[in-house]
């Protein structure tokens, strides 16, 4: 019976889809092997620098989006609790942070079943990860760089706004 949500899919590789989908979009990118490329996307707070891995043993596509800024070493207790009150706002993926350098990031992994992956979801796997990076972005920044507390640079990516000003 078909759903709603049938979609039809590929048995090319997911790397390969997405290497279409930057052409496409040009965004620039650079395949490092059959199995992992980075891709630059220009957002509209900085851009956005994603590492997609497929794992074909596990059947995973994954994205971690770079954001354009750091976590000071004396911001980082802030930033740990700023990153578990945006983590528990979000239902696919998590922002974390490595240690090494207070680098920020979003990750977030789709599962393939034996049926292949469409274009279509290599898309939205991409999409969600900068929609999420666009919206959050600016909490990171009231935190590190404008000293708000991590509760305030939430709230100020919570509040909903219609339009350009």
């Amino acid at each position: 019976m078909p759903t709603a949500l049938a979609t039809e899919t590929s048995a090319e590789h997911p790397i390969d889809m997405i290497e279409t989908l930057a052409a496409t979009r040009e965004w620039p990118f650079e395949r490092g092997t059959e199995d992992d490329m980075n891709v630059c996307v220009a957002g509209t707070h900085c851009d956005y620098h994603l590492a997609i891995s497929w794992r074909p043993d596990l059947g995973g596509l994954h994205v971690a989006s770079v954001l354009d800024t750091r976590a000071p070493q004396a911001k980082r207790n802030e930033t740990h609790e700023l990153l578990a009150l945006i983590n528990e706002q979000l239902w696919l993926g998590h922002f974390d942070i490595w240690s090494a350098d207070g680098a920020i990031l979003f990750r977030n992994t789709m599962f393939v079943s034996g049926q292949g992956l469409s274009e279509g979801q290599c898309e939205e796997l991409i999409n969600h990860a900068i929609d999420t990076c666009e919206r959050f972005f600016p909490a990171f920044q009231f935190l590190i760089w404008a000293g708000h507390s991590p509760r305030e640079a939430l709230e100020s990516s919570l509040f909903e706004t219609r339009g350009d000003a």
